[in-house]
């Protein structure tokens, strides 16, 4: 117990120097917008969206990679493939893939999330209704997962990501980092999840499209025009904190309630704070939901789905299916409420071996 203790000590000291530096606009709604490689904020799989993400003390298996790594190391299944796409505003998608392995030593997981904004058409300043050519913007993240259960209680998980944006011959990639930590305590059924996520440098785009010919500064008129490159400021990427809570309570011997609630703190917008309750029969079937409300202190407001914050509450069902002895299959759907917009919907496949 005292080890356990120390590692939490640790694990949230480490986060607080993180935090530490972070703006000192965080947790507000002025430094919106202003952002780059925002697709890290985008969720993938259908159990946490449907329960709105209040997961990062529940998580577990592939499904962890996005909430909270150190939930990779609680799924029980030696290996698994997981398949999810989701159809976001403005009819971009989301495609999500994973796989991830257990062994002695702990759990790894690889994931890649593209995506796909479709064909855009190019305009000019002289031909504005088009050129007949398109384009499609190609934003990749790919991440490398390791869990480990340091004791009986304690799961401890990091992911390292490449995040890649690339429009025609323009293009910008870094890498980032997640952190996390589930603790169960010595009281039965609670939970407690820590998950710090997208630390990295700026984004800074570059390529050939940059280039402008035109004369060089201080020359005479009539100077040949030379190729000039122009220079993009780089920009942070949306970091996050996260705390989350969970507790399970028991029906019988086939049925399970878990009800959960979750603090995210990033510095690119405003404070949230959510709930979520999932429903288990006999392991196999799961109703779930959630709902997540944002705190602005330029109003001293609570802010659910309007113009300033579009996502509002959340749905979903799975069912885990046996088909064979070493072999399950998991259907999971997720319905989000959304403003301006169309309504998100996810639809997830999970094999487990």
């Amino acid at each position: 117990m005292k080890n356990s203790l120390k590692l939490i000590a640790l694990f949230l000291l480490v986060v607080s120097v993180l935090w530490a530096v972070s703006p000192a606009e965080a947790g507000t709604g002025k430094r919106r917008g202003t952002a780059s490689g925002v697709e890290l904020l985008i969720p993938v799989g259908s159990r946490g969206t449907g329960l709105g993400g209040n997961v990062i003390s529940t998580s577990s298996g592939l499904e962890a990679l996005y909430w909270n790594p150190a939930g990779l190391a609680a799924g029980s299944a030696p290996a698994e493939v997981m398949i999810s796409h989701l159809k976001y505003i403005a009819d971009i998608d989301v495609n999500y893939a994973a796989a991830g392995f257990r062994f002695g030593f702990g759990a790894i997981g690889l994931s890649v999330k593209s995506i796909g904004f479709g064909d855009i058409p190019v305009t000019t300043e002289l031909q504005t209704e088009g050129t007949g050519e398109t384009l499609s913007p190609n934003f990749l993240t790919i991440g490398l997962s390791f869990s480990r259960q340091m004791t009986d209680r304690i799961n401890f998980g990091l992911t390292g990501k490449v995040v890649s944006e690339k429009i025609l011959r323009t293009s910008a990639s870094t890498f980032a980092f997640d952190f996390g930590l589930q603790y169960a305590t010595s009281v039965k059924g609670l939970k407690l999840g820590v998950a710090i996520k997208n630390l990295g440098p700026n984004l800074r785009f570059n390529g050939s499209d940059l280039e402008v010919r035109q004369p060089a500064a201080g020359t005479e008129p009539g100077t040949r025009n030379r190729n000039f490159r122009v220079p993009l400021g780089s920009f942070e990427l949306p970091s996050t904190l996260e705390l989350g809570l969970s507790y399970d309570v028991v029906f019988g011997d086939n049925s399970l309630l878990t009800l959960g609630g979750n603090f995210m703190n990033h510095n690119f917008g405003l404070d949230q704070y959510g709930v979520a309750a999932e429903f288990a029969f006999q392991k196999s079937v799961f109703i779930r939901g959630g709902y997540t409300i944002s705190y602005d202190p330029d109003t001293d407001k609570f802010r659910s789905q309007d113009d300033e914050n579009l996502f509002g509450p959340s749905f979903g069902a799975g069912v885990n299916l046996k088909a064979s002895e070493n072999l399950r299959l998991n259907l999971d759907y997720a319905y989000r409420m959304t403003e301006l917009f169309d309504d998100n919907q996810w639809f997830t496949f999970t094999l487990t071996f």
